[in-house]
């Protein structure tokens, strides 16, 4: 059972700790092949992923059922897998393989997927806290006890030196003097974004001690950059200007980064970096840096973690109480 088809999920942080999955599936069978069902912004990290043969890009947008598009997509899919993982757990993720006729399908019952998944695994939140251990587990037999999180092969990018290289001279960055990247955004939603002038005070404070700072992130998170650079008016801002994988060549030349619970901030930590990771709605008990050099800030409010978008008190103290002197202490480390 060598030819195996992933059916990968739909956020960059997921994607990147998906990466734990294919090692894992690597060791145990070192001659497989493994190709990932993904949407097409995937294909920059996936590229960065020795253990990946190939990447199909997913033609559906998220969150869409489009069977006439799933069923032509699985014809060409046919006889080529002798195993699917789904990693989603929704009911159209699985369509796919089911379609193909993949012989064994792997995946958590999710939206009562009877018969869609003939391999199926009940989710045992208890015994799987960590989102990359549930990942892992369908990577395993059944029968097979949970790994716990120490043991499991953390993601790692590879990086394009030249590029990064490249990358740096062409937005003025120095490699001879320490640069610290900020990552503002969460895609998930404002209850995960600590606000814009803290993460400023920050960069005011590191451009004191003759740091450079880049600020990193989509097109949407270009108004918290605009209101970062107004404090702290020596920040390059790089939102919005970058790809995928520049950016993740971008991250390795940062030796500290301060990010949201997003998925930039699981990219700084398989790129190495000295991660200092804020949580709000969120928790690091479900998705941490998987990394042994990060920093892991939260408050203890009986309010969070509510795994939120927006805050439903509408006050987001879980984020406005946490204040910027806290994460300057660290990076003073």
């Amino acid at each position: 059972m060598n030819r195996i088809l992933v059916v990968g999920p739909s956020w960059v942080g997921d994607m990147i700790m998906a990466q734990s999955l294919f090692k894992t599936l690597i060791q145990q069978r070192p001659e497989c092949r493994i190709s990932v069902l993904a949407p097409s912004w995937s294909e920059p990290v996936l590229a960065r992923m020795p253990e990946v043969t190939s990447s199909i890009a997913m033609p559906v947008g998220h969150g869409r059922l489009e069977i006439a598009q799933r069923w032509r997509l699985s014809g060409t899919l046919k006889s080529q897998f002798d195993q699917a993982i789904v990693l989603p757990g929704s009911f159209k993720s699985a369509l796919i393989p089911w379609f193909a006729g993949v012989k064994r399908r792997t995946g958590f019952i999710g939206e009562q997927r009877y018969g869609l998944l003939n391999d199926y695994r009940k989710l045992d939140q208890g015994a799987l806290p960590y989102s990359v251990q549930r990942f892992v587990a369908l990577g395993h037999e059944s029968d097979q006890p949970p790994i716990p999180l120490d043991q499991i092969p953390w993601p790692v990018l590879e990086i394009e030196s030249d590029r990064r290289h490249q990358i740096c001279s062409q937005f003025g960055l120095n490699h001879q003097t320490p640069i610290i990247a900020l990552c503002p955004g969460a895609e998930y939603g404002p209850a995960k974004q600590w606000p814009p002038d803290y993460f400023a005070e920050v960069a005011r404070h590191q451009l004191g001690l003759n740091r450079q700072v880049m600020i990193l992130g989509s097109e949407k998170d270009q108004a918290a950059a605009n209101l970062i650079c107004g404090i702290a008016n020596d920040c390059t801002d790089l939102t919005g200007k970058t790809s995928l994988g520049d950016a993740i060549d971008l991250m390795s030349a940062a030796t500290h980064v301060v990010t949201n619970d997003s998925g930039l901030m699981h990219v700084a930590a398989a790129v190495g970096c000295h991660v200092v990771a804020i949580y709000g709605s969120s928790s690091d008990a479900f998705t941490p840096p998987l990394t042994n050099t990060a920093d892991r800030l939260y408050l203890d409010l009986p309010c969070r973690p509510c795994f939120q978008r927006h805050c439903p008190l509408g006050h987001l103290d879980c984020l406005h109480k946490l204040e910027a002197a806290q994460v300057i202490e660290v990076l003073n480390k």
